[in-house]
């Protein structure tokens, strides 16, 4: 499938053009059924890896699943000290339609940096966690970040972060470290839904309230912002078609009530049927 005309089969104007009920859909049309990747109960799926410590220890119990719900805590920790941690599922993905609900609570850790206040991300094309090592920071891989406000201010949430990675934004590659959605601020405890459409290495898009309000490209190798990483792991310019998906601990305790994926594989060569279930998986309510 050429870039081009999957960009313009799946731009803005486009990809909302039209609204149809879940009722309505024939059996010829069934959707894609969502796979659980929180199943409510444990994290069994998931393997943790907290930079100063070796990949599947789940320091201080940082994650844990209460009252069915997928928690992010620092109770353990006498101070933060850039502990970032990752949760990543069991298997890579490529194609694929994530929704994820939060909400942030609580108080910052002690230790946590400015920026990190009410700061969670989901890590889209992310390295396996197996070739992270100890002290690495962060997986190299593209990050959809999670944000919240402080009631007064403005701050725009599902924002892009290339820890180790470029993304191709209006035809320019874009090299700095962040860029900003053109979304509201989601201020408070308030559940909040985040959604990703990931197509390999042509499109992804960060939806909010079903806006687009981040569009990009070829997602790749490349650029800074990781930190004692493993150089085989880090090919500089090569293309990220999958990758894994990780949760992340920044020193804010924040809530998961469902992380749920749509796998869109089976109909990346068919441009129409991916562009209708694109259409009708985001005019669900």
């Amino acid at each position: 499938m050429k870039l081009k005309t999957l960009i313009a089969a799946l731009s803005i104007g486009t990809l909302f053009s039209c609204s149809v009920s879940s009722q309505s859909l024939s059996k010829a049309d069934k959707l894609p059924k969502p796979i659980q990747l929180f199943n409510g109960k444990d994290i069994k799926d998931w393997t943790p890896k907290i930079r100063l410590h070796e990949v599947g220890e789940n320091y201080a119990n940082t994650f844990r699943v209460e009252d069915g719900l997928l928690k992010v805590r620092y109770d353990g920790y006498d101070n933060f000290n850039q502990q970032y941690g990752h949760l990543a599922f069991k298997k890579p993905y490529s194609y694929y339609l994530l929704r994820v609900e939060y909400r942030f609570v609580d108080q910052q850790s002690k230790g946590g940096e400015g920026w990190a206040w009410r700061n969670s991300g989901a890590m889209l094309h992310g390295q396996d966690p197996k070739t992270m090592l100890k002290d690495q920071d962060f997986p190299i891989s593209i990050e959809g970040q999670l944000l919240g406000g402080d009631g007064k201010n403005e701050r725009t949430n599902s924002n892009l972060c290339t820890p180790g990675t470029n993304v191709v934004v209006n035809d320019k590659l874009f090299t700095p470290h962040c860029l900003s959605s053109k979304s509201k601020t989601y201020h408070g405890d308030e559940w909040v839904t985040a959604e990703f459409l990931v197509l390999g290495d042509s499109i992804i898009q960060h939806i909010l309230d079903g806006q687009v309000v981040l569009e990009y490209n070829k997602p790749q190798i490349g650029g800074g912002n990781v930190s004692n990483f493993d150089p085989a792991q880090k090919t500089d310019g090569k293309a990220l078609t999958e990758g894994y998906i990780y949760l992340q601990s920044e020193s804010h305790p924040i809530d998961f009530r469902k992380v749920e994926l749509y796998d869109l594989s089976p109909y990346k060569t068919d441009q129409n049927k991916l562009k209708s279930t694109i259409d009708k998986l985001l005019s669900r309510k």
